[in-house]
Order: C-alpha cells, then structure tokens, then sequence
C-alpha cells in the first residue's frame, strides 16, 4: 500500500537466548495514531527501535516507507523518522540553549558548532517550542528545564527534520500530573492535526493516552495480545490478558481510565428451613 508507513511480518527478536519479540505483525498507515501498551518487559521499547530502523530483528521482515530494512541504506531513511526515547541515551548538553537543541537536529548533531542554519531553520525551530508550549524556553539552557519541560523539548527536536513517524517511549513517565496533563493536552492537539505526521506512543498506562489515539496494540512477553482500532481493543477483555489481572475500563472524552475488577460478592448460605 503506497501509504503504509511501517510494516513487519512475523518479526522475532532475540539478544542472548530471550526472545524480546516473537513473531509480531504490524501495519502503520499514514494519519494514524497508535498507542502501544503492555506491562514491563513486554517489548514495547524492542517494537519502537525495530520500528524506528535502530534495531534489526532476529527473523522476519520489516519495510520502512516500503524499503526493507538489511537492504537499504538507513541513512536515507532515518530522517523521516522522528524518535524520543530513553533507549537513546545521548541528549544535548546542559549549557546547550533550548533553541538550539532542536536547531541541531536538522544537521543530526548534538551541540551547536560550526555549522551553518537558515532563518527558515531557526523559524522553524522557535515554531515547534511554541507548539509544544516552550516557547518561552529558547533562551534558557536545556540542563535549567524541569523533566516535563525537557520531554516537550525533546519531542520539538524531533520534529525539526519533518518526519513522517514520531515515536514517542513513554513520553510521560515520570511527570507529576499538572506536567502529564500539559503534555497530553500538546498531544492530543498534535493527533488532531491532519498534517502531522503518523504518530506511535508507548506507555503501560492507559491514563498516559492522549484523546485522539485512533489504534492500539497490545503486547504481553514479546507476543501480540491484540491490535486494532482504539474503541475495540481498550476494553476489558483485551487489557486483562494483556496486564494479566481483570480490569474494569472507563473512557470519557476520549481518555480512559482502569481499575483493578471489583469481585462478585460471595452468594449467602441459604437460611436452615
């Protein structure tokens, strides 16, 4: 299909005798909005970087904007994918100004040198701070800014180069709740957007989901539990054998919420006659 995005087939991952991932299939069209869910280990962060081309599955077969990874060169390929991750470890230096930390990401480095940048590319960057509410922020540097603050900047860098997927690993993972809430209400502008780019975010809470998530994939030991539009595979059935616990699930305005099942009472012995 000319407007898939990414696409494996039966991929397995496997690093020193554990299997990360076995045998998942998955299809990401242009305009989609994906959250990926599961509890810890389950493969979440392994699915991104295979997504992402940072990582080569064992077997199986994974297109990228319908080239396939092993063949062709990934250099071409790796500026139209956006990623934030903690998987990735180097971040821009503390003394970095805000502005330039996203600036940077259009020639792929990390600390402002001697390269050269158009007024387009500063617009550029400056209108992405101000998209993800850090406008304000382009003058500070990037070790002043809170972790809510940092996460928002790094989601601003990796959208400098106009990719066509952003992958986002649990984006807001330890942010208190104004901060979560900040970010959500940023995402959730951002799924609403019809020209911004097919979007995958990881979490294992459905509380972390912006509104506007249109799929959803669940996966449990590196396997699939289920996949799907987000209405069908957010219920009850699905999440408890993903989370392996029964699960009560509420949605309201397009975020959701889960609880750990209430349990039938227990019928009364009948009365001796």
């Amino acid at each position: 299909m000319a407007d898939t995005i990414v696409c494996l087939d039966a991929v397995t991952v496997r690093r020193d005798g554990a299997a990360l991932l076995s045998e998942v299939s998955w299809t990401v069209t242009a305009g989609q909005r994906w959250v990926v869910l599961g509890p810890n280990g389950a493969g979440k962060t392994t699915l991104l970087l295979v997504a992402a081309g940072r990582l080569f599955p064992t077997s199986g077969a994974v297109d990228l904007f319908g080239s396939r990874l092993g063949v062709v060169d990934m250099r071409e390929l790796r500026y139209r994918v956006g990623l934030v991750s903690p998987a990735l470890t180097e971040t821009p230096p503390a003394q970095e100004r805000v502005l330039d930390a996203v600036l940077t990401a259009a020639w792929s480095v990390l600390g402002r040198g001697y390269e050269h940048y158009d007024a387009v590319d500063v617009a550029r960057a400056a209108e992405l701070l101000r998209q993800f509410g850090c406008g304000s922020l382009s003058d500070r540097r990037f070790g002043t800014l809170s972790e809510g603050e940092r996460k928002r900047v790094a989601i601003a860098r990796a959208m400098m180069t106009d990719p066509e997927l952003l992958l986002l690993d649990e984006p807001a993972s330890g942010l208190d709740l104004g901060a979560r809430e900040a970010l959500l209400r940023r995402l959730t502008r951002f799924a609403a957007d019809p020209a911004a780019p097919a979007m995958v975010l990881v979490s294992h809470h459905v509380e972390e989901i912006p509104a506007g998530v249109t799929h959803a994939l669940l996966l449990r030991g590196g396997r699939v539990v289920a996949a799907g539009p987000v209405e069908d595979t957010l219920a009850a059935g699905p999440l408890s054998r993903c989370f392996g616990i029964p699960l009560e699930v509420s949605a309201v305005g397009g975020r959701y919420t889960a609880r750990l099942a209430a349990r039938p009472p227990r019928p009364r012995a009948a009365a001796p006659a």
